[in-house]
């Protein structure tokens, strides 16, 4: 029967080998799983600008919701990670939490679906171009159907990084990326005789390739050896209201947290369509780049989560402790590598997204690298941020977080951001500046939090 290692680590070593075997799946898993949006950017940039930019404004919509609901299933890794580190079989917390994580996404997938349905309007009152408003709103309509199936691959990836499972994740996404690289260049580009749809062929590769992997991972869950015997789907329309509200409480302030960065970034995609197309187009390259770094200590967050997690179930701080200082020290040792490569080969990066046979692309990587010249900068407050959130979400501890997102990111990213770009007239570069700044906000914040754990009463006695 699965279960993760939960005896508490005797030295920094331990703790290390242990982060280190669950999350490096997770970081490969992040890696491929961003490969597939990269791969789709990659090939819509070779069609233009324009198919890029009316991507990039569907997709950052899609990621506002997607990620915000994401946000309430990943509320199961704290709650089932504290029962196992209390008590390492507690299969019935387990499969309550599983089960009711599944519900909550679903009910979100419902409401978020009808925001969705309504982009083309929402991306006119944003005041975006009425052009490539209505060539996103075409890809939204295809792209809305991938929504439930990857709020569901995120609770199913919760479980079995809690299990220590997640090579299967890896496997799985990896087959993902393969897929989603196979139908993007047969349908954007219509090769082997099948029709080219472009931009719509891109998100129906996008909708495949997320159903087939929910129904692996579903698959998986139900009928491996390792996982029949727990019998996790059993009893899946049995409401169970307690638990129910409680991953609410705990994974509202998650989502409201994921919901303040994610949108942020994609509110900076909107200020760009103010500006013009090529800004936007650069903007989203310069962003996928970064984001690719980012998957790292993504994985790492993930993983504390959990190890933290474990820590707080068996009530011991100590445990706690190490867990917070080894993905720390591992994160911010890689985002100085990540911050190192994007300062000195910004062009080289930039000029993989785009045909340089093609004479609209070069204004788009100039701008492109001047942005990833102040991303470089940014990486480590990118790196603490994520794993100062992820280290309080192990501790349960999701409201307060919410809330330095909000200042951080929104007040002092965004405002400062919005006032250097228009107000000062910076444009692009004074939008990516604020960016920056918000992070450093909110990455000092959760790491002040963090280190006054103790005082706070976060940690049990």
């Amino acid at each position: 029967m699965p279960a993760p290692v939960a005896r508490p680590p005797e030295s920094y070593r331990d703790e290390l080998r242990a982060t280190l075997r669950l999350a490096w799946p997770l970081i490969l898993s992040n890696l491929a799983q961003i490969a597939i949006t990269t791969t789709d950017v990659l090939m819509l940039g070779w069609l233009g600008p324009e198919p890029l930019a009316a991507s990039a404004l569907a997709v950052n919509l899609l990621n506002i919701v997607l990620y915000t609901g994401v946000g309430l299933g990943v509320a199961t890794a704290p709650l089932i990670a504290a029962a196992l580190g209390a008590r390492v079989h507690a299969l019935r917390e387990t499969r309550r939490s599983f089960r009711m994580g599944l519900w909550l996404v679903s009910f979100y997938a419902v409401a978020g679906a009808l925001v969705l349905a309504n982009a083309e309007r929402l991306f006119l009152l944003f005041g975006q171009d009425p052009v490539l408003s209505a060539e996103a709103g075409k890809y939204m309509d295809i792209m809305i159907l991938a929504l439930w199936p990857a709020l569901l691959i995120a609770v199913f990836r919760t479980l079995l990084t809690a299990f220590d499972r997640t090579a299967i994740t890896l496997v799985v996404t990896l087959g993902g990326v393969a897929l989603n690289a196979g139908l993007n260049w047969l349908l954007i580009f219509g090769n082997w005789s099948f029709p080219r749809w472009e931009l719509e062929g891109s998100a129906i590769a996008s909708v495949i390739t997320n159903v087939v992997m929910a129904l692996t991972l579903a698959a998986v869950i139900a009928w491996a050896p390792r996982f029949r015997r727990m019998h996790l789907f059993g009893r899946l329309f049995r409401a169970d209201w307690s638990r129910l509200k409680r991953l609410w409480v705990v994974g509202l302030p998650i989502a409201g947290t994921w919901a303040f960065e994610v949108t942020v970034f994609s509110a900076a995609v909107y200020l760009m369509g103010l500006i013009d197309t090529i800004s936007v187009a650069a903007h989203v390259i310069a962003l996928q780049i970064a984001a690719l770094s980012f998957m790292v200590p993504m994985g790492l967050a993930q993983a504390v989560t959990i190890r933290v997690g474990l820590g707080y179930g068996a009530r011991r701080p100590e445990w706690i402790a190490m867990a917070g200082r080894v993905a720390l020290t591992l994160t911010l040792g890689f985002m100085s590598v990540a911050a190192t490569i994007m300062w000195l080969f910004p062009r080289e990066l930039a000029g993989m997204f785009l045909d340089a046979s093609r004479p609209d692309s070069g204004p788009v990587l100039e701008l492109a690298v001047r942005f990833l010249a102040i991303a470089a900068i940014f990486q480590l407050a990118d790196g603490a941020q994520v794993i100062g959130a992820a280290m309080l979400r192990g501790l349960q501890d999701t409201r307060v977080p919410m809330i330095f997102a909000g200042l951080g990111y929104w007040i002092g990213g965004l405002g400062s951001g919005a006032l250097l770009g228009f107000g000062l007239g910076w444009q692009g570069t004074g939008v990516w500046i604020g960016l920056a700044i918000g992070l450093g906000i909110v990455a000092a914040l959760m790491l002040f939090r963090w280190s006054r754990r103790e005082r706070l009463g976060l940690v049990p006695a």
